[in-house]
């Protein structure tokens, strides 16, 4: 299905003003439109949106008729269903997460299962614990700071609320504990599935199924995740790029840029060079 931001490219009003692509599917935009009609079919992905200017002219068609205004706060929920009447211009940013990363980021801010995490849908609210981190996600990408950026989520994401739901599979919390330290501590090393099944005392199609039922994605994207927060880590020193690739595990230093720029949109080498000039 198509995402929010789709809809809104595919409409002849509607313009970006800023994008900052932050890899993994992540992203910010600051958009402006008016005198438009926007539908947003079972749209994929999550996304939070915060009204910068104007709004008292944007409804919900298929809501409750009220009217935006600018701090207004929206959530999109993965897979709903809106439609929008824009009738006087106003401006905008959405925050883009797919499901699978908010997920595992939610699990491991706040080490729990990704289950627990309660995202409801929200058309214009008063909420400040968001709309802040969402307010400097806009500063983030008029200015092009992925830093900003990855700062503004991390802070959104430890505010999400979890709820106490009864869950049915899955892994405990302990044994979630041990897989994430046996990582951590091999993260220089080829990582196999039957390892972490062995840990867990489970098939490797289990551990798989239910290591993704916990944390919101399959064990191997876990890993690249750490393995990429490490090298993150390690750009701030010294360390050649080669030396970094092999300390996180990764086959040669092609495949780290590789791995490294899918999921953060820039490269090693610019990522470093940015952060020393910040």
């Amino acid at each position: 299905m198509p995402s929010v931001r789709d809809s809104l490219h595919c409409s002849p009003v509607a313009r970006a003003s800023a994008t900052l692509d932050l890899g993994r599917g992540r992203g910010v935009t600051i958009w402006e439109n008016h005198d438009d009609r926007v539908t947003y079919d079972a749209a994929r992905g999550h996304v939070f949106s915060l009204y910068l200017a104007g709004g008292t002219g944007t409804r919900r068609v298929d809501g409750t008729g009220v009217s935006g205004w600018p701090g207004a706060v929206c959530i999109f929920p993965d897979g709903q269903t809106s439609e929008w009447e824009i009738t006087t211009s106003f401006r905008f940013v959405h925050l883009y997460l797919p499901d699978d990363q908010l997920r595992a980021d939610f699990a491991r801010t706040h080490e729990c299962d990704a289950r627990r995490l309660d995202l409801p849908e929200v058309t214009f609210a008063e909420m400040p614990t968001l709309g802040a981190p969402l307010g400097t996600l806009a500063d983030a990408a008029s200015s092009g700071d992925i830093f900003l950026a990855d700062a503004a989520i991390a802070e959104l994401i430890g505010r999400l609320a979890s709820r106490p739901v009864p869950l049915k599979g899955g892994l405990a919390q302990h044994v979630l504990r041990r897989l994430d330290e046996w990582i951590d501590a091999h993260l220089d090393e080829t990582i196999r599935l039957s390892d972490l099944a062995a840990l867990a005392d489970l098939s490797p199609y289990h551990l798989h199924r239910m290591f993704r039922a916990s944390r919101g994605m399959a064990p191997h994207a876990w890993i690249t995740d750490r393995r990429i927060d490490r090298a993150k880590a390690l750009l701030r020193g010294p360390d050649s790029l080669i030396e970094i690739a092999l300390a996180c595990g990764f086959a040669s230093q092609s495949h780290f840029s590789r791995a490294f720029k899918a999921a953060t949109d820039t490269t090693p080498t610019t990522w470093r060079s940015a952060r020393q000039e910040r």
